[in-house]
């Protein structure tokens, strides 16, 4: 994976706006959980990549160091050899001296190529470093944004047990409503009033058939007071 592609992957997914991807799922945990496999790989894999950028970018940094030290150690063995060949010269060793002008003209070719070195090598690190720092930037917003993810299933799995809960309630509810007439309250009550008017008709029944009796022993006693009042006229006569 090149180092643009970690990037851009590393941007896109930061920048992804979570509550429109919401909004478009068919089921929005099932994609939430998708979500989090997918950033916790990208993560990781991100993780390696910019640790593999970091670790040459730091390889580049150690190489220019080394390229100044050397500049700086060959510029001292010109000025050290310079030094000599002018002692050498003063003293009337002109042949030695010569000698050791040639060896600083040496160090100092080295010194200067370890200075393009160094200088060449300046932007590249510039660069690198721009880009680990965005590196770095993406990832931590990956990351935020895995903890947002995550606290966003866990919130819709609260609230789908939640609205669970809620529609059991109400279907309890519902099924006990006084005002439904097929519901199983009002079907008790409609048993309990009919038991209640058998029983009125049946008191009402024992009642009437009662009165008949004493209606009829009513009756009898009349017949018995006639039947008396008939003896009681043929005596007297």
């Amino acid at each position: 994976m090149t180092k643009q592609t970690i990037l851009g992957r590393v941007t896109q997914l930061a920048k992804a706006n979570i509550n429109a991807l919401l909004d478009q799922a068919e089921d929005p945990q099932k994609m939430l959980d998708q979500l989090i496999r997918d950033y916790t790989a990208n993560i990781s894999e991100a993780e390696q990549a910019i640790a593999a950028t970091i670790g040459n970018l730091r390889l580049m940094e150690q190489d220019h160091r080394e390229d100044v030290e050397a500049a700086e150690e060959w510029g001292g063995k010109a000025l050290a050899a310079s030094r000599k060949a002018d002692e050498l010269r003063a003293a009337g060793a002109g042949v030695e001296a010569d000698k050791f002008d040639n060896l600083a003209k040496v160090a100092l070719g080295r010194q200067l190529q370890s200075e393009k070195e160094a200088k060449t090598a300046e932007p590249t690190i510039a660069s690198q470093t721009a880009v680990v720092d965005k590196l770095k930037s993406g990832l931590d917003q990956m990351k935020t944004k895995l903890t947002e993810l995550k606290s966003k299933r866990d919130e819709l799995v609260a609230r789908a047990k939640s609205a669970q809960a809620q529609n059991r309630m109400m279907d309890s509810v519902k099924n006990i409503d006084v005002l439904d007439p097929t519901s199983e309250l009002s079907r008790f009550e409609d048993k309990v009033r009919r038991e209640e008017a058998r029983a009125l008709g049946k008191q009402e029944l024992a009642e009437s058939s009662l009165d008949a009796q004493f209606e009829q022993l009513d009756a009898l006693g009349d017949s018995a007071e006639v039947e008396a009042r008939l003896a009681a006229l043929k005596t007297a006569s």
